[in-house]
């Protein structure tokens, strides 16, 4: 049975997890120790409930004996309230309950359904951490049974550059800065860790176990920590051949005759290590080991996992599932550059620390004990390293995001963007004593969008994009506005409480944001302008010249990169979702507010350019491509856009030459080493087939060498080469299945796609139906056939099938999209004026 250690004290210790603790209804916090790498717990102290609002009086409530009479009703508590959408200071009724089930959670008889309430949807844990103002990530240390902060400052020279680079700032403004500075700059521990892998025999080849009946043994687990332990666990089975031996030699490998005593010592690697990683742990391995515990009879508090609807805890320690984690859009894209594109674990190692899977030809239960080890020692390795390379980049970004958002590691690992901004907002609120507005009342006052999106299915009008000018440009800059939205919500003040404000004074109504009939306050600071723009301030004026400075030591130049791309990855998000209906805070005038301002910066600044005399060939959101600028040009345009915009323009690249296309978002960019910038064209894209994929960047080589155009007209020659070879290679049926693959990961069942059945799901169900089963995260590899339904899997499919004139077509479009730029058409190349006379 697991009793958590509980001091009356303990010295500095991060604040790495929290949780409810029905049975003694009080919140608990886990308290990480660096010295001892062991987890503590701390038990609330302060009688803390958990409440709603409403905006009844307490006399009217107690007239409602639905809701007095409720088992969880405490109390009722008048409060005042700052109601920032109405620009008011309100009388609130707190309704106090014994636990947080009472207020919301339960299928019916829930306290927040009985009235119209306030506040009643936030998480209890997250609710507590607000009102205590405490800081997940950061150091506390317990004294005589009590939490406490240390009460670390930033270091001097800190607060003095704060000072500095916003001293046109307001006082509060600099004090939030500070704030945030002092959370980003606290030293950030080295977490004594593990990570965990699974195995379990499945008598039908290469289908998943259901986790959730657990009927099958696990057959082997392996356990891969940073303090060095390396150890395969085996069960025994009737049959097995041993094998040659296939792991490392430091890896120690244990045979157990008997699954409960393998699970006994999978259980006590949980209680041991403070923080256990997975890959998919909170759907598979952990969820697993709970049902199969079950099974065989283990008694729940023998059991150290929880369970929850989505996610697998551990009652000790920490559980990062590093799937959840990859899985998030903003970390793929903004952290890690989209060096991976689908969420395996082969992918996401293989791009990010150069580690693949190991291959097997058997399924699981058909290989020996040493290839099974072999096979599921390398998950948990890579696992690991995942969170091990760049001095534990990825612990320490999870940290940085905690501090951030004000939410444990656990959260934040699992959760999106969205759900941090969240909950950067909400503590804000209750730090300024700032009702939390409820999402329909936010709506309701401040109504939809009303610019007409461009794009289908978008609710507003969009970013600007320019008209490229199609042709090779040489001796491009591109000038990109730093941080261009959060720069805008900073400097035009927006905010769900300030656009579209109540006051009618004409100093508001009259300060009206471009092209749009909304109007911004001019007496009220938003909370929004005052977070994202001090974050926004903090990564353009510190972070970034920061990491350009000479003499940092190793450990400061790697923790200079986390913050980085913690900022980055909020400020990206910022404005986003704000016009996304899922978002608590969803505001679309303020997202519509903040694209439109965006396309009046980049039209004023194409103006001023061109005035300026300096062509502009082409712009896209933030960045703009100018023709052959002389630098006292570009100093001028950046030194206008600050004075005039209040924006920073820097130079992002300078290209040798530009290759634009006559479609937007598509272009080539030679940079002056050679290396090729390569936008939104078909060819680079991972589920392209590998033919066409080795075709393409056969011809962004050739193109990289280019450097006057008279050295083109050589490079259009292989480049005929090149793609009249594919023809015939094509024609003659010379490539694999493997080579004409589309590679495709499916998000969802494929049962789940109703109103469209792409491709690659096509080609998953005629998977299924062989028996093969088919699960959220797989890539799908099919290819094009002729006859119904058009996509076969290559594991159903022979090359005698193909649909040439399919995968003509798609040739056509990867090439068109590069040779027009150069001039060139396409048929020309091939020296057929008709697709369809190629295959004649």
């Amino acid at each position: 049975m697991f009793t958590p250690e509980t001091p009356r004290n303990l010295p500095e210790s991060y604040f790495v997890s929290i949780g409810y603790d029905g049975e003694k209804q009080s919140v608990y916090i886990k308290l990480y120790e660096p010295k001892t790498k062991h987890i503590y717990f701390w038990y609330d102290t302060t009688n803390h409930k958990p409440y709603c609002l409403s905006d009844q009086t307490v006399e009217e409530l107690q007239k409602n004996s639905a809701l007095t009479g409720h088992s969880g009703f405490e109390k009722f508590v008048e409060v005042e309230k700052y109601d920032a959408l109405n620009d008011r200071n309100i009388k609130m009724t707190r309704i106090v309950a014994r636990d947080p089930l009472s207020i919301g959670g339960r299928p019916v008889g829930c306290i927040r359904d009985m009235i119209k309430a306030w506040e009643a949807d936030i998480k209890y844990v997250e609710s507590y951490i607000y009102d205590r103002g405490l800081e997940p990530g950061m150091p506390y240390r317990i004294v005589d049974g009590k939490i406490e902060a240390p009460g670390r400052e930033p270091a001097a020279e800190s607060a003095r550059a704060i000072n500095d680079f916003l001293g046109s700032e307001s006082g509060e403004y600099r004090k939030l800065a500070l704030g945030w500075m002092r959370l980003l700059e606290c030293s950030v521990p080295e977490f004594r860790r593990a990570a965990v892998d699974i195995e379990v025999h499945s008598p039908v080849a290469n289908r998943i176990p259901d986790p959730e009946e657990a009927e099958h043994p696990v057959i082997c687990v392996s356990v891969v920590g940073v303090d060095g332990v390396k150890r395969v666990l085996l069960l025994r089975r009737a049959g097995v051949e041993h094998g040659a031996e296939q792991v490392p030699s430091d890896v120690k490998v244990e045979f157990y005759d008997d699954e409960e005593k393998l699970l006994v010592e999978v259980f006590k690697v949980f209680l041991d290590y403070p923080v256990v990683l997975t890959f998919n742990g909170d759907d598979f391995d952990l969820r697993y080991l709970w049902h199969r515990a079950q099974r065989l009879g283990f008694p729940r508090d023998q059991i150290p996992i929880e369970i929850g609807r989505d996610s697998a805890q551990l009652k000790y320690g920490v559980h990062i599932d590093l799937y959840k984690f990859f899985f998030n859009r903003s970390i793929q894209v903004y952290a890690f550059g989209q060096k991976y594109r689908e969420m395996t674990l082969d992918e996401v190692g293989e791009s990010i620390v150069g580690m693949a899977k190991r291959e097997i030809e058997n399924s699981v239960g058909e290989l020996t004990y040493m290839e099974l080890a072999a096979y599921c020692y390398r998950d948990a390795e890579i696992a690991l390293t995942l969170t091990t390379f760049s001095n534990s980049l990825v612990m320490k970004l999870i940290i940085a995001l905690s501090r951030i958002s004000f939410m444990p590691m656990e959260d934040v690992s699992r959760q999106g963007v969205s759900s941090w901004i969240r909950s950067m907002m909400y503590r804000e609120h209750r730090n300024r004593g700032y009702l939390i507005p409820r999402s329909d009342d936010i709506l309701s006052k401040k109504g939809s969008a009303v610019t007409e999106a461009v794009i289908k299915g978008k609710k507003y009008k969009g970013a600007i994009v320019v008209e490229p000018v199609p042709g090779v440009h040489f001796n491009v800059a591109v000038l990109d506005f730093a941080s261009l939205y959060p720069s805008i919500i900073k400097v035009w003040n927006l905010g769900y409480e300030t656009v579209l404000c109540p006051h009618s004074e004409a100093e508001c109504r009259q300060n009206i944001v471009p092209n749009t009939p909304h109007w911004v306050c001019k007496r009220r600071r938003s909370i929004e302008s005052m977070l994202i723009g001090s974050l926004r301030d903090l990564r353009i004026k510190w972070y970034k010249p920061k990491l350009k400075a000479t003499g940092l030591t190793q450990d400061q130049r790697s923790w200079y990169i986390v913050v980085q791309n913690a900022l980055k990855v909020i400020l990206n998000a910022s404005y986003g979702v704000f016009g996304a209906d899922r978002f608590a805070l969803y505001c679309p005038p303020v997202a519509e507010s903040t694209a439109a301002v965006g396309r009046h910066a980049i039209t004023r600044t194409i103006e001023k350019a061109n005035s300026l005399g300096v062509e502009v060939f082409y712009g896209d959101t933030d960045s703009l491509f100018l023709g052959s600028p002389r630098a006292e040009q570009l100093e001028q345009l950046v030194a206008w856009s600050e004075s005039s915009l209040g924006m920073m323009l820097e130079v992002d690249k300078n290209y040798r030459y530009l290759a634009l296309s006559s479609r937007k978002k598509n272009y080539l960019g030679v940079l002056p080493d050679g290396s090729v910038d390569i936008k939104g064209l078909t060819g680079k894209k991972r589920h392209v087939p590998e033919f066409l994929r080795r075709a393409f960047y056969d011809m962004v080589q050739i193109l990289g060498e280019v450097r006057s155009m008279e050295e083109f007209k050589e490079a259009k020659e292989r480049i005929k080469h090149i793609v009249r070879e594919c023809y015939l290679k094509l024609k003659n049926h010379e490539y694999s299945l493997e080579d004409l693959a589309f590679s495709v990961m499916i998000s969802k069942p494929p049962e789940k796609y109703v109103k469209t059945t792409p491709q690659h799901v096509k080609a998953a169900t005629l998977l299924q139906r062989t028996g093969v089963e088919v699960k959220p995260g797989d890539l799908i590899a099919f290819v094009k056939v002729v006859g119904e339904p058009g996509v076969k899997p290559i594991q159903l499919a022979s090359v005698a099938e193909i649909d040439s004139e399919k995968y003509l077509e798609y040739i056509k479009s990867t090439f068109d999209q590069v040779i027009d730029s150069l001039g060139v058409e396409f048929e020309d190349l091939i020296g057929v004026r008709k697709l369809e006379a190629f295959f004649q």
